[in-house]
């Protein structure tokens, strides 16, 4: 297994973040030509990693239904930080920290319309790291 951590500004506001280009680099640099996985984790317990079509829309859509979901009020038990920082740590349960992806000939797998994205819904956090890693045989 071949793994780096890539660092990923997401600033002061809820996001989601491309990090497709950042991931298919990694791919080509570590798997040219070969056949295995790419993994993506966030190792936080307040972001997620998404596959989904970006820049037509959705990401501000994923972003509308998880203020629906979960809004950033004063419910949440778990209450430092901003204002609803607890639904931050309830939003993993729903977009998972991780994502695995076929690398097939040194290239991601992925559908025409996918993209890989780090959810980020957490205010106080401004600077994230990704893992990515490569497994082949």
């Amino acid at each position: 297994m071949r793994s780096e951590i890539i660092s990923v500004a997401t600033g002061s506001r809820e996001r989601v973040h491309d990090i497709t280009g950042e991931c298919a680099d990694f791919v080509r640099a570590q798997g040219e030509g070969e056949d295995g996985l790419l993994h993506i984790f966030v190792p936080h317990a307040t972001a997620g990693v998404a596959l989904l079509e970006l820049g037509s829309g959705s990401d501000d859509d994923l972003l509308a239904a998880l203020r629906d979901v979960l809004p950033a009020d004063d419910r949440w038990r778990h209450a430092h930080g901003s204002r609803g920082h607890g639904r931050s740590h309830v939003m993993p349960a729903l977009i998972p920290p991780y994502a695995t992806i076929p690398v097939l000939d040194g290239r991601m797998a992925l559908g025409t319309w996918q993209s890989v994205a780090l959810v980020d819904l957490n205010v106080d956090n401004p600077q994230r790291q990704v893992r990515l890693s490569f497994l082949s045989d």
